[in-house]
């Protein structure tokens, strides 16, 4: 007597296997695509803080804490981003420029030789949603400079952020 080894019995549960492997490879490449739409949406966003955080420093007095809680999209007065996860105020650096394009040391002290604001992100880590691949990466620096306005300073005063 032969065994048949293509017999409909052996058979059985080979289709479920099969679409088990593919719906799991496609489900990977999935989620794939968002991570790269969510990637985009982050850097976006963290260029779009540089920029706000840039144009708010050069309207607000030197060093005032808002400038960082403004950078970062927050608004109620917490450390951390409501827009992008895992960012906070502890990423922004804020620089004041002289003309000669050097960082003026102490901005409070030499008041008139800032001529530009600065502003940069530093040390975000994205971290992947990618099912079996949850790493994070450090992002690359983002940075905005913008000229100086008031800096905070008015002819009634000094304003607050």
């Amino acid at each position: 007597m032969s065994r048949r080894w293509h017999s409909p019995s052996r058979q059985r549960g080979i289709a479920a296997v099969e679409v088990a492997i593919i719906a799991a490879l496609l489900l990977i490449v999935l989620f794939g695509v968002f991570e790269v739409g969510r990637l985009f949406f982050v850097a976006n966003a963290l260029e779009e803080a540089t920029r706000r955080g840039a144009r708010v420093a050069a309207v607000c007095q030197i060093n005032d804490p808002a400038i960082r809680r403004i950078a970062v999209f927050n608004s109620s007065g917490g450390d951390g981003s409501p827009v992008v996860a895992g960012l906070s105020s502890a990423n922004i650096r804020i620089q004041y420029i002289s003309s000669d394009g050097t960082v003026v040391a102490d901005p409070v002290g030499n008041y008139l030789d800032i001529d530009a604001i600065r502003v940069t992100i530093q040390n975000y880590r994205h971290e992947l949603i990618i099912p079996f691949l949850y790493r994070s990466f450090l992002m690359p620096q983002f940075s905005a400079t913008v000229p100086r306005e008031s800096l905070g300073v008015t002819r009634e005063g000094y304003t607050t952020c």
